[in-house]
């Protein structure tokens, strides 16, 4: 009985065994056929040899997905109609009628509710306007606000351009701010916006959409910082390699424009809900940048990929800060210019206070609280003296008349207005007081203007 019992073992162990090996053989050859397909193995065949390999191939994988390599870089043909089939109907409608009215809204806030100067925006409307007919337009500029588009930018387009919906701008947002939710989503489609997801890397859709729009010979504004300054726009932070790639992968290489702005940081802080009013934005466009260098060397040279997206982005990011210490300048030496006249006006105020409007029969000038001023008429009474017949002087004889109503005073008040004879007594003050420290030759005193 117990020889039965152990005969059953062995013969059940035997089984496994053989089913076990079995399996064996089965995974092995799987394996292997698996490897062979893509290289050959590095020994003819057994076990060992699978393993081997198969480790091989997972370090090669790893090394390939954690270093740097100029192969994961490359040129992706996109077609110019890549997301036509998204685009329907009512989408187009609704970028017909959204844009212009964002665009012109924008535009009279910026400049009737603020103030902006701008220096070099012919540049930008030539680039705009006049550019060959299925060329490509790419503007670059800092990020310091997130209202930096629209506001910037319409505020440096003229109104006709504003109402052409179709030839303006297409910009790029990142998906986790502008892309929550479905009402989101669909209004800044309707003002061409086109989404990117951080951290998906140069080639994902968005980017291929913004490739699509050049290629189709369209306007894409890009911010190269990839974000906005932590700082409010002091400090400017290095260009990325997606700007290189919208350069480079389009079918005309596009005319680049850059333009960089300071200002908005007052105009929208850093945890402003709401935009304010009354400030002044300072804007710089700069010269087209050219990459004609940088294009024959991929085709001479044949360089990396990555090599030539870094030496875009480069060459963007050296040009956005040689303008942003310029318009720092600008700026600066406006905010002077403005204080200056400020302190002019404030000088000319207490001036007209100092004149003696009695002495020119012109009765008191009284200022009010916001610097208007009020002149009093006052009725002189005529006097009837009989001097005795002497012989004056000439002195005498002026003082006399100027004492009186029947004198020069009344002879000037028929043939000047009362506002350019108050304008020529306060000149007169301004330049006599300026004599005593600097004198002023006759030449810099120009004509009054009333």
């Amino acid at each position: 009985m117990g020889a039965q019992w152990l005969d059953r073992g062995d013969l059940w162990k035997h089984k496994a065994r053989a089913l076990q090996l079995r399996f064996r053989d089965r995974f092995r050859v799987a394996v292997d056929l698996h490897l062979h397909r893509r290289k050959p193995s590095l020994f003819p065949d057994g076990y060992f040899s699978s393993t081997l390999n198969r480790w091989l191939l997972r370090f090669r994988h790893f090394r390939r997905d954690s270093l740097q390599s100029s192969t994961a870089f490359y040129r992706k043909r996109v077609c110019k109609d890549l997301d036509a089939e998204e685009e329907s109907v009512i989408l187009r409608m609704l970028q017909a009628v959204a844009v212009p009215v964002l665009g012109n809204v924008c535009h009279v806030f910026m400049n009737g509710l603020n103030r902006v100067q701008v220096y070099g925006v012919e540049k930008l409307h030539d680039a705009l306007l006049n550019r060959p007919k299925n060329k490509p337009l790419i503007t670059v500029s800092n990020h310091v606000a997130s209202l930096d588009d629209p506001l910037v930018i319409s505020s440096l387009l003229p109104i006709r351009v504003l109402l052409d919906a179709k030839n303006l701008r297409w910009t790029l947002c990142a998906s986790d701010r502008c892309f929550r939710n479905p009402v989101t989503s669909a209004f800044f489609k309707s003002v061409k916006v086109l989404p990117v997801a951080r951290g998906d890397g140069l080639y994902q859709k968005g980017m291929d959409m913004a490739v699509s729009k050049l290629n189709s010979g369209g306007w894409v504004h890009i911010f190269p910082e990839g974000g906005r300054s932590r700082d409010g726009g002091k400090t400017m932070g290095s260009s990325k390699r997606g700007v290189g790639r919208l350069v480079l992968d389009a079918d005309n290489i596009p005319i680049v424009i850059p333009f960089v702005h300071t200002g908005m940081q007052e105009i929208m802080p850093i945890g402003a809900n709401f935009p304010r009013v009354g400030k002044t934005v300072t804007v710089l466009v700069g010269d087209p940048i050219r990459f004609d260098d940088l294009v024959s060397a991929d085709r001479m040279e044949n360089l990396s990929r990555g090599k030539l997206y870094d030496a875009v982005a480069s060459r963007i990011g050296c040009r956005l800060h040689e303008l942003k210490v310029q318009v720092d300048e600008l700026a600066f030496a406006q905010s002077i210019k403005l204080r200056n006249s400020v302190r002019n006006s404030e000088r000319a105020a207490e001036i007209l206070q100092q004149v003696d409007w009695e002495l020119f029969g012109m009765g008191s000038h009284v200022f009010t609280g916001d610097e208007t001023f009020v002149v009093e008429t006052q009725v002189q009474p005529k006097f009837n003296f009989t001097y005795p017949k002497q012989q004056t002087s000439p002195n005498s004889r002026l003082r006399m008349e100027c004492s009186y109503e029947g004198g020069i005073v009344s002879r000037l008040r028929g043939y000047m207005d009362p506002t350019e004879l108050m304008g020529f007594a306060a000149r007169g003050l301004f330049l006599n007081c300026r004599a005593k420290g600097n004198p002023v030759s006759f030449r810099e005193a120009g004509p009054l203007r009333a």
